[in-house]
């Protein structure tokens, strides 16, 4: 009997897999009584872990109401964490929506005397527990809220809670792609059953420190790599071996022309002779006299 062909994974299994790589199961040692129904298992070092199938059936949702805002500049996508700072960018890069990425300055959304405020029609967070001032601002304006949720979050005020490790950099970056993701895919941005031909790697948080080192490593590679391309003393000395080098070559027709030897034993014309002297003034032009000075009373 043959053996048969192993089953091509289904896109919720492909991107299960990308969260399990990701770490996006793995929660904190404590639990909130609300994400209580979201732990799958409970493992000997006490972390608990997430059920990424709910996981990714949240992420379908939040995408759904995403994609329903019709315009993506009333969706803010905001994150205090610094992991989550550089995909906060990215995700409002490719879906257009307004990322604030950073501190929040109290008031944005409630204080109408800010240069900053603003009324967004849906907010995205990354952490409830480090983004509690944007979300208690958002109940007061009664702003829908979508935000990650660890094991030990806090679910007041959170209206789609997506339970995910909202605390490593890769897990926060590969959520955000998912999402970014799934709401194209929803708007029809990207067409059905096509792979998106952004890289992940682009969402994960970067250390400052790391990458001007890798910006610096670069220009050194490009220098070594020049210097070992330079001319090498003996490298191709039998290049001109088939050619004969003679001494009887033809003269030009230049250098054969005679050149008359300059007499050094003359003597030199007077300047005098053929100098400005012998011009004559132009026609037309009266020669004024030279007269004496008039004599004045100072001269006493």
């Amino acid at each position: 009997m043959a053996a048969q062909a192993p089953r091509e994974l289904s896109q919720k299994e492909k991107d299960v897999q990308m969260m399990l790589a990701a770490d996006v199961h793995l929660g904190t040692k404590n639990c909130d009584f609300q994400m209580e129904r979201y732990v799958h298992a409970r493992r000997s070092d006490g972390i608990y872990i997430i059920n990424v199938g709910k996981t990714w059936d949240k992420l379908f949702l939040a995408a759904r109401v995403i994609a329903a805002v019709e315009n993506p500049q009333d969706i803010i996508v905001q994150s205090a964490r610094p992991y989550g700072q550089r995909a906060v960018l990215k995700f409002a890069q490719y879906t257009g929506a307004h990322p604030i990425a950073g501190r929040h300055t109290p008031g944005t959304f409630t204080n109408q005397m800010q240069s900053s405020f603003c009324e967004p029609r849906l907010l995205i967070l990354t952490d409830p527990r480090t983004d509690h001032q944007p979300i208690k601002e958002a109940a007061l304006g009664n702003i829908p809220t979508i935000a990650f949720c660890d094991t030990d979050s806090p679910m007041r005020y959170v209206d789609i809670g997506i339970p995910a490790n909202n605390k490593g950099k890769h897990s926060i970056g590969c959520l955000f792609w998912l999402l970014a993701r799934m709401v194209l895919s929803m708007r029809g941005t990207i067409p059905v059953g096509h792979k998106w031909d952004v890289m992940v790697d682009l969402f994960f948080y970067r250390d400052p420190e790391e990458a001007k080192e890798q910006e610096e490593e670069e220009p050194a590679a490009a220098a070594l790599e020049y210097t070992t391309n330079e001319y090498v003393p003996g490298a191709g000395a039998d290049w001109g071996a088939d050619q004969t080098w003679t001494t009887d070559a033809p003269i030009p027709a230049a250098a054969a022309l005679p050149v008359a030897a300059a007499d050094w034993t003359t003597a030199a014309e007077p300047v005098g002779a053929t100098g400005w002297d012998a011009v004559p003034a132009p026609e037309g032009v009266v020669e004024v006299p030279a007269t004496a000075p008039q004599a004045t009373g100072w001269d006493v």
